[in-house]
């Protein structure tokens, strides 16, 4: 498995946890078990094979960084959606733009453009290329204004 398939993962998992009740740490229990993968395998190539021990870790942090920073993140994303209101943006642009904008405020050993770049390529994956032109806007205006090297 490679870092941009965890990094998708992660989306994936950030985008599930809008609908779960469970803490962060038991739903990841539950979606990061080998059962989990088994099942999902059929309906998504990424979910093939099971993550490392070292993938596992860059996904709990990133899903656990977006769900403890989801509100900082939100806001961002709501500050930079210029003529969008939040609420109409989809959950799957919203997972995608979390999951970026964490990565380019709390992972400084990843290089700014790897996170947006990958952000655009998973998005040109689930969204329209109105979302995708979209999302890459939001993320190179935050990057410029917000993260300081």
């Amino acid at each position: 498995m490679t870092r941009s398939t965890a990094r998708e993962i992660s989306m994936h998992l950030a985008y599930a946890l809008s609908f779960t009740s469970l803490s962060t740490e038991d739903f990841l229990k539950e979606q990061l078990s080998e059962e989990n993968f088994s099942g999902l395998a059929a309906e998504c190539e990424i979910y093939e094979d099971l993550p490392n021990e070292k993938q596992l870790l860059y996904i709990r942090r990133l899903v656990c960084g977006v769900a403890d920073h989801a509100v900082e993140l939100d806001a961002y994303i709501e500050k930079y959606a210029k003529g969008w209101r939040f609420d109409r943006i989809s959950l799957v642009a919203s997972a995608i733009m979390r999951v970026a904008m964490y990565e380019l405020l709390y992972m400084p050993d990843l290089p700014h453009g790897v996170a947006i770049n990958e952000a655009v390529e998973i998005a040109k994956k689930y969204e329209s290329p109105e979302v995708v032109r979209f999302i890459n806007g939001i993320l190179g205006t935050f990057l410029r204004e917000e993260v300081k090297d």
